[in-house]
């Protein structure tokens, strides 16, 4: 048997691998290679919304929802609405866990992508403040918590099976087959809004145009369902789950056992996610406001970023996998701390200064991002981790993403640039100092 998808690297022996832990490669049960798949659909759609929120927190929201603002003004509230997701994203897992555990993965699952189409879709027909005041600010507010709602409880445990079935050797290539997810979404997202930006004059834009992409999110949620679903209720998944104790615990109990590796795992992962946002969103904010640089020409050259992005998430998996995640984790945020002292002078020396920020800092983004899944969240005993797992990463979004377009516009605007260095040299530090700990705890255990 050949790879089933080479871009992915499943190979023969991964496939005897998985076929010797218990999946049986019928008609009826899931591969190995359709699980890879099945996460990388699921996680482009849930990042193709995400992005497609934060581009119209830029773009659009400013000017629809608050005309009496200043631009600057605008978007801080605009990135405001956008941290809600991540505030109200905890509290989606551990609903999700209670229906999962009444109700099945299935229902669950079901439940959590049909919210998460309903407010990205209901988002289309969002009217602006000329029409409808302050109630249109409302209703966008309440979409974007149901949307963080919907991401806490699309949570399938594949890629914690991923990591747990793998091969000793392959770990870390196989912990960042879900990260691909995030180029994948970006791309789509900033495609669309690049060629609609581009091709309208601003008030089609801002009527009609910036619509579209919301109408698309809706559809790839859709096939996204689908494709999970086919994999959820398969024969061969569900065991798989249950012989590793893959399967949903309460948030109480799991904080009260293992409270300390959910935070450990959150900030362990601090670096990666701080620079999630510092690349993607806030770069088109702050050079749209304070630069020459068209928006099309910035978000083509962060698809051509989120490319070597996806390239640089591949690398990381391979590097993992020859001298430790942990290792790989710590080395990127030693160079993310690094280039937190180049960005100020990289954003305030015009377009190619732009433009290398951006390219550099998606590279690292990938490398880091690439193994900022699973690292630490393996010190879950096997019953915490696909609650453990899930949770770690909400809160890693909560403290190290939600608030970073907003803080980093803030203080760039008011203290200059080099605030937004010291604001993502402390996420770098923090990244090293769980680390440490982490490696301090388990030295003790042993």
């Amino acid at each position: 048997m050949t790879s089933l998808n080479p871009s992915i690297g499943l190979t023969q022996q991964d496939y005897d691998h998985f076929e010797k832990l218990g999946y049986a490669q019928t008609d009826e049960d899931v591969t190995p290679g359709e699980i890879a798949v099945g996460v990388i659909i699921g996680r482009s759609s849930e990042y193709f919304d995400f992005f497609v929120f934060g581009i119209a927190c830029v773009l659009v929201f400013p000017a629809l929802l608050f005309p009496y603002l200043s631009k600057l003004d605008g978007t801080l509230a605009a990135f405001a609405i956008f941290s809600l997701a991540f505030v109200a994203r905890p509290v989606g897992t551990a609903l999700s866990m209670a229906v999962q555990r009444r109700w099945g993965r299935a229902t669950k699952l079901t439940l959590a992508l049909f919210l998460l189409g309903v407010c990205t879709v209901g988002m289309t027909f969002l009217p602006s403040y000329h029409d409808a005041g302050m109630k249109a600010v409302w209703a966008l507010m309440v979409l974007r918590v149901g949307q963080g709602l919907a991401l806490g409880g699309s949570w399938d445990g594949l890629p914690s099976l991923l990591a747990m079935s793998a091969p000793k050797n392959r770990r870390g290539w196989y912990s960042m087959i879900g990260q691909l997810g995030a180029p994948v979404g970006f791309v789509i997202a900033a495609a669309l809004f690049a060629y609609f930006y581009a091709s309208l004059s601003a008030e089609d834009f801002l009527s009609w145009g910036w619509r579209y992409p919301f109408c698309v999110a809706f559809a790839i949620n859709v096939v996204a369902l689908f494709a999970r679903l086919r994999l959820v209720v398969g024969q061969s998944y569900v065991q798989m789950l249950q012989e590793r104790e893959l399967e949903p615990i309460g948030v109480t109990s799991l904080m009260r056992d293992e409270g300390r590796n959910v935070m450990i795992g959150a900030f362990a992962a601090l670096a990666s996610f701080a620079l999630f946002h510092l690349v993607t969103v806030f770069p088109l904010s702050w050079i749209s406001m304070y630069s020459n640089q068209s928006v099309t020409e910035v978000l083509v050259v962060q698809i051509i970023g989120a490319v070597l992005a996806a390239g640089a998430i591949m690398f990381s998996g391979w590097l993992a996998d020859r001298v430790g995640r942990r290792n790989t984790l710590g080395a990127m945020a030693c160079l993310i701390g690094i280039f937190s002292f180049l960005a100020p002078w990289l954003l305030g020396s015009g377009t190619v200064g732009n433009n290398v920020f951006i390219i550099v800092g998606f590279v690292l983004l990938g490398l880091s991002y690439g193994q900022s899944s699973g690292t630490v969240t393996s010190n879950f005993p096997s019953r915490y981790r696909y609650t453990g797992a899930a949770l770690s990463t909400d809160m890693a979004w909560l403290i190290g993403a939600a608030f970073a377009p907003l803080v980093a516009l803030g203080v760039s605007a008011r203290f200059g640039l080099v605030a937004l260095g010291l604001y993502l040299l402390s996420g770098a530090l923090c990244t090293l100092a769980a680390l440490g700990i982490n490696r301090a705890i388990e030295a003790r255990d042993q």
